[in-house]
């Protein structure tokens, strides 16, 4: 495996966007300056199940505890962290809030994801109180769409769950205008009120996808994808185990 303890420049710029990479390895920290990828490093070694970003801070779900700017929280080892305001975190049966203190909000097992007001869990989809809001096998929820991931496919909510892609779907990002999903570890793209399985330089599954300037993705074992309007590009990270991806 590439060693990563030192940072790697391949063409940095300014302007840059940061992604931030959870894997088994650690969590990794990536500058992409449109379809460029530049420097990464990594921030925190070991297992990080999750990763959550707001304008002010870095949320990482561990074995151990949940780290808000690297500080522990004293909510135990988690599966999934989320900003709504507040920090939610899920992990042993429980959905809970972090305002100073934790804050059981429901009781939920095999949480995978949180978005928006919408859980993803082995049950299906929930909301922050419990109430189970449809669906069975969750993955990923992105409340913009709304959509879901599960391992019939990919649904949308209209007037019920619709399904709208089969297959087995683990991972769905919506920004209101764009819409990717990954299907059986391939990449799909929404655009005209229909999904079209997208092209790409490497066959790894696909694992998360998220938007900001760009359209990224990363892939199950460590590679970065972007997309800045001209066709994908990647750049291994060398780590493994590569579980979430957000945009800093």
């Amino acid at each position: 495996m590439t060693d990563i303890d030192e940072k790697r420049v391949f063409d940095a710029r300014s302007g840059a966007t940061t992604l931030l990479v959870a894997s088994d390895t650690g969590l990794v920290h990536v500058e992409v300056s449109d379809d460029i990828v530049g420097e990464f490093s990594l921030l925190r070694r070991g297992p990080i199940r999750d990763v959550a970003v707001d304008t002010a801070r870095l949320a990482v779900a561990t074995d151990e505890d949940v780290l808000v700017n690297d500080g522990p929280t004293g909510f135990g080892a988690a599966d999934a962290v989320a900003f709504d305001g507040n920090l939610l975190a899920a992990g042993d049966g429980r959905l809970a809030e972090y305002v100073d203190t934790w804050t059981s909000l429901a009781e939920i097992d095999d949480v995978r994801a949180i978005d928006g007001g919408l859980v993803a869990a082995s049950g299906g989809v929930y909301r922050f109180d419990g109430r189970h809001a449809g669906l069975e096998d969750a993955y990923d929820v992105a409340a913009a769409g709304p959509l879901a991931a599960t391992g019939s496919g990919v649904y949308r909510l209209g007037n019920g769950w619709m399904i709208e892609l089969e297959g087995r779907a683990t991972a769905v990002a919506s920004d209101g205008t764009r819409e990717h999903a990954v299907v059986d570890g391939s990449l799909y793209e929404h655009r005209d009120g229909s999904w079209t399985e997208l092209e790409r330089p490497i066959e790894e599954p696909i694992v998360d996808v998220a938007h900001g300037p760009a359209t990224y993705a990363i892939t199950a074992t460590g590679t970065v994808l972007v997309d800045a309007g001209d066709g994908w590009r990647s750049r291994s990270l060398g780590v493994s185990g590569a579980r979430a991806l957000v945009v800093g």
